[in-house]
């Protein structure tokens, strides 16, 4: 205590403000960095959850490299995430952008876009599985079928199944994107349209010069959060192909459930723990890239 009453005001604010921060730091590095560092440990080694570990090197990540199954999930990731950031991206900006313009029942349609991201992705992922169900059963078989249009195989198709899972998963997350899209709609000043209007400034050179510019940060932001979401994508994958994991000759396998698969099917710890320390690379990558391209200084 005597060195405690020692210490200059200045001191003692900073030995309190390291005080306040041990927690978060202990949390971080129990919960965060022992775990990050500890799969790092595991992917150099040979581990099947019950035995002891061997270490073996670079083995699991040259087993990695010559696994044609893995060059097929490294794709099918960045499908998710090369179809469904820009998509979701786009459709969210048009909804904020005409649904900031309207003023009755503005709240309730809020509410109805940002409902499906509160929702279960298990429950949601089952009843999109129902929707594309064969006829008699699925909803959207059934509509084309009422049409005369031949029923599509949505989940058994290579070629569909994709993007069936990825549209489920789009406008899951579309409401939480509209309602970050449309906070940075209302932090923009309205005298910057007004004085446009005076100048007989079109809707459209606002949008391009004023609206878009400063939403620099906001778009920013839903692009890495989203970028993130697609390339961990499982929820759905998951359970909409329950009867065959990963889809038809793995065509909807993203690198979460094989990793997942690994550990818990075929209780390859070592294996499974390189693959992700691919993902973890291929995130901070992807994540420090969209920084760089979209940084507001440029």
């Amino acid at each position: 205590m005597q060195f405690y009453r020692n210490l200059t005001l200045r001191q003692k604010q900073i030995a309190w403000a390291w005080a306040f921060l041990a927690v978060p730091v202990l949390f971080y590095t129990v919960i965060r960095f022992y775990p990050t560092g500890n799969a790092v440990l595991i992917s150099f080694q040979e581990w099947n959850l019950l035995g002891s570990r061997t270490w073996t090197g670079l083995d699991n990540y040259e087993k990695l490299w010559n696994d044609p199954e893995f060059w097929t999930v490294f794709v099918n990731t960045f499908q998710y995430l090369i179809l469904g950031t820009p998509i979701s991206l786009v459709l969210a900006f048009i909804i904020a952008y005409h649904l900031d313009k309207l003023r009755f029942g503005h709240a309730f349609l809020r509410m109805l876009y940002f409902l499906p991201f509160m929702t279960s992705a298990v429950a949601m992922a089952w009843v999109w599985r129902w929707f594309y169900q064969p006829v008699p059963i699925g909803l959207f078989n059934n509509l084309l079928a009422s049409v005369g249009i031949p029923q599509v195989e949505f989940l058994n198709s290579v070629d569909n199944a994709l993007p069936s899972v990825l549209a489920p998963a789009i406008w899951a997350g579309l409401g939480f994107q509209v309602i970050i899209f449309m906070a940075g709609l209302r932090a923009i000043p309205v005298s910057y349209y007004e004085a446009a209007r005076i100048d007989g400034v079109g809707w459209w050179v606002q949008l391009t010069e004023i609206t878009l510019p400063l939403l620099r940060p906001t778009i920013v932001f839903i692009v890495v959060f989203s970028s993130i979401g697609f390339l961990r994508i499982f929820d759905h994958v998951f359970n909409m192909t329950t009867n065959n994991p990963g889809g038809p000759l793995n065509s909807t396998e993203p690198l979460v459930l094989m990793i997942y698969q690994t550990a818990f099917t075929s209780f390859d710890m070592g294996y499974a723990a390189a693959q992700t320390v691919v993902l973890f690379t291929i995130l901070l990558i992807v994540s420090l890239l969209q920084l760089w391209l979209l940084r507001a200084d440029r």
